[in-house]
């Protein structure tokens, strides 16, 4: 029997306890190389119940999980890290023959997610209450930071590691158990990770992995026990995580689409923004929530000059599958994302932008039926074509002239995104006044793509982010715990009186 053969009839399962857990679901979906357009596993698609399961063990899991004191839980993070490094090529060939990037894409993806696994492993610091002596006479106050209970994690196809090591590190570090739900479209990194977690030393049912669809997702939203979701995808499901999680009493972050926008000054370094519009722009085949897809350029010089270095480059990039170390850019993820984009692409034509760069009728040798999508880039894009409007997650590039560095701020700020932003230019003047200005999470000066270390937050504003919180760093520490203040009196000798009114000058 080939491997092909044994992997389709062998599906990918869940991870439940700390083992390989069939469920009780018989429906299953497709995993796709999407480099050949082939179907080379199945997942199962977990039932109701075997969601259920999932969270039973981790709410069994929590009481000791919880009580093991930041210093344990932190050790556990580090040999993590280790398994991490070690494995570092076998997890990236699994991202990227189920989602089609390069491998070097791939790992660079990993090695941001081990970074937010490092951060955790640093989590006694974070966990530090406050405490102050004397607030009144004999009275001390002091906080801590306490984790919620059951978490839950609801991850995109695009970082089928990064993501998910945006979430769980940090909810485990501050106590909590985790059930995550990654991408049907490429699961089995997940369940790699999760195995490796175990090596490392975390007890069995502190992290669980279901793989599923709408039921799987609704359950974790309606289930009682699950107190925290973390949610990064399209803003429509995003919004209706966040609307569900919290009508049922959830703590919810929900990290959404986005249209980066990178302002290009006419003083800009103009090699230096090429470079980077190659890399933001086309990386990943575009399918990043962090991806510029529009170029701002003040003036139609900046715009001619940055078009003419940037259209050779587009159309020689060589597109390929990850197992050709020349690619540059792999295929997108399934046929109907090859054909959604096309589709926005035939629109854009339509619309009447100017399509410099086409990328439809890119073909690969040996991988006809592949998922691939060439480079793009539109000139003369306006504010009302859908190119510009919606979140395409491809490898499309729009270019709108702004005749003034005022009407390129309103611009970006009158966008219903706010996810990430960019500007590129000499001048410190305009940057600091853009970065006051501009409406948007994330910003970079001469910086194409601003994901901040995981040592900060990543978050956007407007309709990239429903909740209160950002995810990693700091912001992901407030969101996996709750606040607790306590406030003490210890009587000595004589014992006093009971009071029942609060007095002037704080005594009570």
């Amino acid at each position: 029997m080939s491997a092909a053969t044994k992997d389709l009839q062998t599906p990918v399962h869940h991870y439940i306890d700390g083992e390989t857990y069939t469920g009780s679901g018989s429906r299953t979906g497709d995993i796709l190389n999407p480099a050949t357009g082939q179907v080379t596993k199945h997942v199962s698609l977990a039932s109701a119940d075997d969601v259920r399961v999932a969270i039973e063990s981790a709410q069994k899991a929590f009481p000791a999980w919880a009580a093991t004191p930041p210093a344990k839980r932190a050790q556990v993070m580090f040999k993590f890290r280790d398994l991490l490094h070690q494995n570092m090529d076998q997890l990236a060939e699994i991202v990227s023959s189920e989602h089609g990037k390069t491998l070097d894409d791939a790992k660079g993806s990993i090695t941001r997610g081990l970074e937010v696994v490092e951060f955790a492993c640093g989590i006694p610091q974070m966990l530090k209450g406050e405490y102050s002596e004397a607030v009144a006479n004999g009275v001390e106050s002091y906080s801590m930071r306490q984790p919620l209970g059951v978490c839950a994690g609801i991850t995109p196809f695009n970082f089928p590691a990064m993501v998910p090591m945006w979430m769980f590190p940090v909810a485990l570090a501050c106590g909590n158990t985790f059930v995550l739900k990654p991408s049907e479209k490429d699961p089995s990194c997940s369940m790699r990770l999760a195995e490796l977690l175990v090596e490392a030393g975390l007890p069995k049912g502190v992290l669980n992995v279901v793989n599923g669809d709408k039921e799987a997702v609704d359950t974790l939203l309606t289930d009682e026990r699950v107190h925290g979701i973390s949610f990064v995808g399209s803003t429509a499901i995003g919004q209706y995580i966040y609307e569900t999680g919290s009508a049922n009493g959830k703590r919810v972050q929900a990290l959404c689409g986005a249209k980066n926008h990178m302002v290009v000054m006419p003083d800009a370094d103009l090699d230096q923004a090429a470079d980077a519009v190659m890399g933001a722009a086309y990386g990943s085949a575009g399918e990043r929530c962090m991806a510029v897809s529009v170029v701002v350029t003040v003036g139609d010089e900046a715009a001619d000059a940055l078009i003419a270095k940037l259209a050779p480059r587009v159309k020689g990039l060589k597109v390929g599958p990850y197992t050709d170390p020349e690619s540059e850019m792999g295929p997108v993820i399934t046929p109907e994302s090859k054909d959604r984009i096309n589709g926005y692409i035939e629109r854009g034509v339509e619309a009447g932008a100017t399509l410099v760069v086409d990328g439809r009728d890119v073909t690969v040798s040996g991988h006809e039926d592949g998922c691939f999508v060439g480079g793009c880039i539109f000139d003369n894009v306006t504010k009302e074509m859908d190119i510009y409007t919606d979140e395409i997650f491809g490898p499309v590039l729009s270019v709108v002239r702004a005749k003034t560095y005022e009407e390129a701020v309103q611009l970006v700020n009158d966008h219903e995104y706010g996810n990430g932003t960019a500007i590129f230019t000499r001048d410190g003047d305009t940057a600091r006044n853009f970065v006051g200005r501009i409406q948007i999470g994330m910003v970079g000066v001469n910086v194409p793509i601003p994901v901040p270390v995981a040592y900060h937050s990543f978050g956007g504003w407007k309709r990239s982010l429903f909740g209160d919180h950002s995810i990693h760093g700091p912001e992901g520490v407030r969101f996996y715990t709750r606040l607790k203040t306590v406030t003490t009196r210890w009587p000595s000798g004589i014992r006093e009186g009971a009071v029942f009114n609060f007095k002037a000058g704080g005594e009570h």
